[in-house]
């Protein structure tokens, strides 16, 4: 057993000081005092918060998922975990399907060996079926309508699909998908409309991908997916580097969505954690400079901030408490995956899953399952 002590214990509606989390594997107990022959972490007190969960992010550190690599995934496992990631879900790109098909074997792979790092959780199918008018970084040349037939060889795999519903001919594949598995329908790289979005919703589609970004826009007479995302319980992924979004509608998502629905994902490419330059983003040239990633178009081509960094700017821009603002990043995206009854916040017999922050959401050690993964 563990015992963190000295810590402030950021639950779902309170701030715990002066008390002992105790854990192995599973969390175990919030007592007030440590227990016998319990290794002890002293967390001088700074913030104990349940272990982040990424479930939008392309790559860091130099690698990409789509890589299709063990050392791809670890690389990108280790380094997510320096910024208190406990799971994530490996996004892919559209590409050719021998190349995504490669990618989530990778992911397969990671989720059934121990990694010395965050857990994978499963595989974010970014594309191929979206819309070429919203397809943002995504290769043109490679999008295809929807499939089931795809999806269904990696049932066990995918866990999140991102899609455009107004290519999905009668809603075919999101009633296939809902029908036949557990899979999250994501609408995203999306040129629907309001109703088309609000139908697909109402059929299935639970969660919006990157919200605000590729896709249709707030229009009073046609409101579009965003108009839909905002006037339905969909949860939605904001990336929240205040340069997809200002950081001026913070507060106004908050209001919109409540603190239930709002998801906090990176959307990182390769780039993440390194300096400016050119990398690579599915098969594509990205320039990074000052924080920002670009396709030579000019294309926003996702993130190179981290989760906590996401985090860090949504709590400073709103009127949350910081153990409110840690869950839009923890318990919301547990939930939005189904997997809340183990995961995503610091609940007795849930994973023991941990991160502890200083005041300023830097990340000072990262726990999964009860292992220490980064301090």
């Amino acid at each position: 057993m563990k015992a963190i002590i000295n810590g402030k214990i950021l639950l779902r509606n309170e701030i715990l000081e002066n008390k002992v989390l105790i854990f192995d594997e599973k969390i175990l107990d919030i007592a007030d005092e440590v227990p016998k022959n319990c290794e002890i972490i002293d967390a001088n007190q700074k913030l104990v918060s349940p272990g982040l969960i990424d479930i939008h992010i392309h790559g860091n550190m130099g690698k990409d998922t789509m890589e299709g690599t063990d050392e791809a995934i670890d690389t990108i496992s280790k380094s997510v975990a320096r910024h208190g990631v406990t799971s994530y879900l490996p996004t892919t790109m559209t590409m050719d399907e021998e190349s995504i098909v490669k990618a989530l074997d990778s992911i397969k792979r990671g989720m059934n060996r121990k990694i010395n790092g965050a857990k994978i959780l499963g595989a974010h199918l970014e594309g191929p079926f979206i819309n070429k008018i919203y397809k943002g970084a995504q290769n043109e040349s490679y999008i295809v309508n929807p499939s089931y037939e795809f999806v269904k060889k990696y049932e066990d795999v995918i866990k999140v699909i991102t899609y455009a519903p107004e290519e999905d001919k009668d809603f075919k594949f999101t009633k296939d998908i809902k029908k036949n598995t557990n899979i999250v329908l994501s609408i995203g790289h999306s040129a629907a409309t309001f109703i088309e979005a609000r139908d697909a919703i109402r059929l299935g589609a639970t969660n919006i991908t990157h919200t605000f970004n590729g896709m249709t826009g707030l229009n009073h007479r046609d409101p579009g997916v965003v108009g839909a995302a905002l006037t339905t319980d969909a949860y939605c992924e904001f990336i929240c580097d205040t340069i997809h979004i200002t950081k001026d509608l913070f507060q106004f998502i908050l209001d919109s969505k409540s603190k239930d629905k709002v998801i906090l994902i990176t959307d990182s490419m390769e780039a993440g954690g390194l300096e400016d330059g050119t990398y690579s983003l599915g098969g594509q040239a990205v320039i990074v400079k000052d924080g920002a990633a670009r396709l030579e178009s000019g294309s926003l081509a996702g993130s190179v901030s981290s989760l906590n960094n996401m985090v860090r700017n949504f709590y400073e821009n709103t009127n949350l408490k910081i153990n409110e603002a840690i869950h839009l990043a923890s318990l919301n995206p547990a939930k939005s995956l189904g997997i809340d009854d183990r995961k995503g916040s610091l609940d007795i017999g849930k994973d023991a899953d941990i991160s502890i922050f200083d005041e300023n959401l830097n990340c000072h050690m990262t726990i999964s399952s009860g292992e220490i993964i980064f301090k």
